[in-house]
């Protein structure tokens, strides 16, 4: 299962890890020196949910960021209540 967002196509992506030592400027001292660098991925949060896709319920790998933002459209969980015709 590849690690990929079924809505926003978000995957991990690149970066660096900073490893540093020494006192900030603004806190006295000389300023934050780099001691060293390190490959690392940035991962995206993915959560699994289930969905309506086409008229049906699929359960699909989803960012939070697209829960939140409301591209989710989640399914009826029961028939709403209806009065009995009397």
């Amino acid at each position: 299962m590849t690690m990929k967002c079924a809505l926003t196509g978000a995957k991990p992506s690149g970066g660096n890890k900073y490893a540093r030592r020494g006192k900030a400027k603004y806190l006295g001292g000389v300023g934050r020196k780099v001691t060293g660098k390190t490959k690392r991925r940035f991962k995206p949060n993915l959560q699994r949910v289930k969905l309506v896709i086409d008229g049906e319920v699929q359960t699909v790998r989803v960012t939070v960021k697209a829960i939140r933002t409301g591209l989710v459209k989640r399914p009826v969980k029961r028939k709403p209540f209806q009065m009995p015709t009397l």
